[in-house]
């Protein structure tokens, strides 16, 4: 198959994908798609950011299209919340003129409209395991007209801890089914549970599962902590295009995106701390290139499907050696040229070795230039900046956060004198000034002839 045109598609469906500019399918969606559409179970693997959802979403699509019934007919299972709305948004502009309509049941989102949604007669649901079995196990939502189940991503739902979950899901939905199961690798982990809820499937796998993509150049900087944020910026300001930038805990993340928009780059932070409107705006705004950083923990190793990010970043190392597969699989997508750069210290050789024989590829080391850009604000507070490590070192002495919020202008000494000021001279409020103000609130708020525990 070499065009979308040779698909046994509907009219609606065909001209759909014509309007999104979607003639080529992938080799993911060019194996896949075929036996999918007869009807077979299908169990792919391949590598992040190779089309995986087209090769689902479609053959699903095709089928209730075709047979328009009442109720859910099919039910997507993925890891994060970010993956959820992306696959419901794909299939927005798949659907148009269908019918069809697709609710996500995620956590973070409003509940009941969820809920409302699913009454109204949606045939899909994108859901996160857990909030799915939440709607199930209170008796929400009935599975019972399901006759489609996909596993998106399922090796990282195993990892994140689904599986006892995704088993007690899939026992609420008929044996009588089709079943679709996408992933990046096929561990040992997950083999009973494709024994056991996957019968006579047709195996596809495309490309090597355990490396990053052809498409994708690998960089490693030795660098110490104190000195990744000016190699950061170097990086910033000698290439061009999108960064997506990754730290291992969610305050490092908020401190870096912090420190990097203080410098005068439009930078946002995506973790799992955030609420879902702050996670969709900061994913919205660097899809449409208003921030060229997005600085992010590993939620978004899978969780973000954006086209074009020229550079990933691993400005700390990831927890484990897989996870380096999924980081770098962010750029270099859809046949596009991509360059994933790893900042490790002296001390972080065991672990780069460890990736590299994961990934069966020696990391090919660059030079870090002598001179890099600091922070202003931390040559200006404290003259032993350079021999103080970032974040990034466990045992190291944390960054200092800025006094100056988002200002892209590095601060004046008077400012730092002014904001040194204002701190030795901050007095908090005793204790019980809040506990004082509560009570008088409480006493104010009586009802007149009742107690106050009436």
């Amino acid at each position: 198959m070499k065009l979308f045109s040779e698909l046994s598609l509907s009219e609606v469906l065909q001209r759909n994908l014509a309007a999104n500019n979607l003639t080529v399918p992938t080799p993911v969606q060019a194996k896949a798609i075929p036996p999918a559409l007869a009807g077979s179970n299908v169990v792919a693997t391949a590598q992040t950011g190779t089309g995986k959802t087209l090769a689902f979403l479609l053959p699903i699509m095709q089928s209730l299209s075709q047979n328009p019934v009442k109720g859910v007919q099919a039910v997507i299972m993925t890891p994060t919340r970010e993956l959820a709305i992306q696959i419901q948004e794909a299939f927005t502009k798949l659907s148009k003129d269908t019918g069809l309509r697709a609710t996500v049941v995620v956590g973070g989102l409003s509940e009941s409209k969820q809920l409302f949604e699913i009454q109204r007669g949606s045939q899909v649901i994108v859901a996160t395991p857990g909030r799915l079995f939440d709607f199930i196990s209170r008796r929400l939502v009935k599975l019972s007209s399901v006759k489609f189940v996909v596993l998106d991503e399922a090796d990282r739902m195993l990892d994140m801890g689904f599986l006892p979950t995704i088993e007690q899901i899939l026992q609420q939905i008929p044996i009588q089914r089709q079943t679709l199961f996408f992933s990046a690798t096929i561990e040992r982990t997950i083999v009973p549970l494709i024994a056991k809820h996957v019968p006579n499937p047709v195996r596809i796998e495309i490309g090597a599962t355990t490396k990053p993509g052809v498409d994708i150049d690998l960089h490693l900087y030795e660098v110490e902590s104190h000195r990744k944020l000016g190699l950061l910026r170097h990086l910033l300001e000698q290439k061009q295009g999108s960064f997506l930038v990754f730290a291992r805990t969610k305050h490092s993340t908020d401190r870096l995106a912090k420190r990097l928009a203080r410098t005068g780059v439009k930078t946002a932070a995506i973790h799992g701390d955030r609420t879902q409107s702050q996670r969709r705006q900061a994913l919205e705004g660097f899809k449409d290139g208003y921030y060229r950083v997005l600085v992010a923990t590993d939620v978004a190793a899978r969780g973000i499907h954006v086209d074009n990010i020229e550079h990933v970043v691993n400005f700390d190392l990831p927890q484990a050696p897989e996870d380096f597969i999924h980081r770098a699989g962010r750029t270099g997508r859809a046949g596009q040229k991509g360059t994933a750069s790893t900042f490790a210290t002296s001390g972080e050789r065991g672990a780069i070795r460890m990736i590299e024989r994961a990934i069966k590829i020696v990391l090919p080391r660059q030079n870090v230039p002598s001179e890099l850009p600091v922070d202003p604000a931390d040559v200006a507070s404290d003259s032993s900046y350079e021999a103080r490590p970032s974040y990034g070192d466990r045992n190291s002495y944390n960054d200092r956060p800025s006094k100056f919020g988002r200002s892209a202008t590095p601060p004046t000494p008077y400012m730092v004198k002014k904001a040194a000021q204002a701190v030795a001279g901050h007095s908090p409020k005793p204790k019980h000034s809040f506990l004082k103000a509560k009570k008088l609130k409480l006493k104010s708020a009586k009802p007149a002839g009742r107690t106050a525990y009436a």
